[in-house]
This record gives structure tokens, C-alpha cells and sequence, in this order.
């Protein structure tokens, strides 16, 4: 049913099978509707399909003009690519007469076409254009965003979006030779940063917290991740299944938190006389966390820092009609 386009960069979804397989969908479910909030280059969507029933439905988002290109070379009438993020996954499915879906998937960060892209501007491995963004269509691209930020904001970006103890003194160095000459490309920025970056992380080039503190903020992708959480959860069935694919430890206690806020629900004073069947009761079950195998790391080495957790609706009072 579907036709799959070879793109110019290849890209090897994670954990692709296991992400799959934890939306259980088989038997009636097959017949359901599911969201895929990150097309990417649509390993996942591709391989959902292939699980669907014939009245099952899969509506995928994503940002990027160019995954938007490669999902509409999938000719299947069960198939609906949203060219955006899936912070507007309410509105979106709305639109549609969706009310609730039975499973929602994320895959969160960076395709590896992107990366490789040099002219996206992503990486700081081959020299490019600082643009940074997913969606090319719109926004501020990391240039202009660094040309016209102050320090104390730079500062705090990149410490709090890359976790760097450098911060300080990056944004000072920025700051400096935007004084002097625009920084408008991707060595530009990583030679900025490696002169002001003192001890370097064994294995690790020193302008990666900068660069990752920078597209997180340009993409904005935590405000996207929190609106994408709360609105998956709030159109998700009883009995849905929600998995949620990290790539680094902000995108993951984020996402821990989330969960852990609907199964670990605060119950009241034991003394109180209260019948247990109107105690306060979870939410959310947590149905598995995962990491690639090793076996997968090494034939992808970007799989390494992925963290998959899965949780199933379970509250009884969920708002909403039948689809």
C-alpha cells in the first residue's frame, strides 16, 4: 500500500520494532487510530501501516519540509501527514473529527538526514549555513537568533538547554566576535565555543552542548514536548498506549516526570472515612522502559543515548466522545 521514496540521506529509525510493538496493535486495535508525532523519513509510520486493519488510521506530524516531501509519496488512503509539530496534535486531529486514538508514538530529537545535511546547519562536522531549524518555512534560524540574543540570555540557553559548565564563558565569546564579524556559519560557532571550552569531555567535541542548547531552544522543542504530552495523553483512549522515544536527559526527565505524575497519584489521610472506591486512582500504568540493544548501537552508534518509556491510559473518567 505505500511507496517508498530513497532519500538523500539515510536515515535508521530507532528502536523501531520494539517502538511498534509496544502499541500493541492486533486484533481490534488494528482497526484504530494512531498518531506518529515525528514522521522523520517514516520508519515508523511505514511499518504502523503495515500492522493496521483496513479501517485503521495513522495521522503523522512532523516539521521539516522535507519529511513532509517523503510522507507524501505514501499513497495509502489510511495515511495523513501534518505538516507540523505535534504540539497542535489536538487541534490537528480535531480538524479531522478525531476526538481520541488508541496509541501515540514520539520519537523525539533529530533525523539522522538533518545531521548529515551540512546545509541545514545542524552539525558542526562539516561546515554549513547556521540555520538550525526543523521547519525551514518559518521562525528564526540560529544565526539571526545569535546575532541579536543578549549575553545573559546565551548564557543561560546554553547552560540550561545543554547542561554546559562553559556557558559563561561561550556566551561572552559570542557576544565578542558577533562584535566583530556575523557568525553565520556552523565552524564559525563550534571554533567560538572550543576557544572558550577549557577541558574537553573525553570522546566528545566541546561544541556539542552548545549546538544541542541552541537547536532545543530555535525549535523550541521542550514547550513542544510539554504541549505534545499533555495533549497526547488528553486524546488517548482508555486502554491507549503512549511511547515516547528520548535522545537526551531533558527530553527524558520530562517525559519521566509526565508519567510518573499519573500513576503515582496522592491518596488522602488513611484515617479519613473514605470508601476505597472513591480513593484517588492512577492514571497511567507504566508498561516498559527500554534502551536499543546492543546490537543495534552498533550498527548505529546515534542509537546510544535512547530511552523509550511506554504507559497505557487507565483512568475511567477520560473526557470525550467516540471517534
Amino acid at each position: 500500500m505505500t511507496n517508498t521514496a530513497v532519500p538523500d540521506f539515510q536515515h535508521r529509525t530507532v528502536l523501531l520494532d520494539e517502538a511498534v510493538d509496544a502499541l500493541a496493535i492486533a486484533g481490534a486495535r488494528a482497526d484504530g487510530i494512531y498518531v506518529d508525532g515525528t514522521f522523520g523519513r517514516g520508519g515508523h509510520s511505514r511499518l504502523l501501516l503495515s500492522r493496521l486493519g483496513p479501517n485503521g488510521r495513522l495521522i503523522a506530524f512532523d516539521k521539516d519540509p522535507q519529511a513532509i516531501a517523503t510522507a507524501e509519496t505514501i499513497a495509502d488512503p489510511r495515511f495523513t501527514i501534518v505538516h507540523d509539530s505535534f504540539a497542535t496534535m489536538a487541534a490537528a486531529l480535531a480538524e479531522r473529527g478525531i476526538t481520541q486514538v488508541d496509541g501515540v508514538l514520539l520519537d523525539l530529537g533529530i533525523s539522522s538526514p538533518q545531521v548529515d545535511d551540512a546545509a541545514r546547519g545542524f552539525s558542526f562536522r562539516n561546515d554549513g549555513p547556521l540555520d538550525m531549524r526543523m521547519d525551514t518555512t518559518r521562525g528564526m534560524s540560529a544565526a539571526q537568533w545569535l546575532a541579536t540574543e543578549s549575553e545573559q540570555t546565551l548564557e543561560k540557553v546554553i547552560r540550561e538547554y545543554g547542561e554546559e559548565r562553559f556557558a559563561f564563558q561561550i556566551a561572552k565569546a559570542i557576544v565578542a566576535r558577533r562584535a566583530i564579524e556575523p557568525i553565520s556559519t556552523t565552524r564559525q560557532l563550534a571554533g567560538i565555543v572550543a576557544g572558550a571550552v577549557k577541558t574537553r569531555e573525553k570522546g566528545k567535541d566541546p561544541a556539542t552542548r552548545t549546538f544541542q542548547a541552541i537547536r532545543i531552544f530555535v525549535n523550541k522543542e521542550l514547550e513542544d514536548l510539554e504541549a505534545g504530552l499533555k495533549q497526547a495523553y488528553d486524546t488517548l483512549a482508555i486502554g491507549g498506549i503512549m511511547a515516547v522515544i528520548s535522545f537526551h536527559s531533558l527530553e527524558d526527565r520530562m517525559v519521566k516526570r509526565f508519567f510518573a505524575e499519573r500513576v503515582n497519584v496522592a491518596q488522602p489521610d488513611r484515617r479519613l472515612p473514605i470508601r476505597a472506591v472513591d480513593l484517588p486512582q492512577p492514571e497511567l500504568k507504566l508498561l516498559a522502559k527500554m534502551k536499543p540493544s546492543d546490537a543495534e548501537v552498533d550498527a548505529n552508534p546515534r542509537a546510544r543515548s535512547a530511552v523509550m518509556r511506554v504507559a497505557q491510559r487507565l483512568a475511567t473518567n477520560h473526557a470525550g466522545s467516540a471517534r
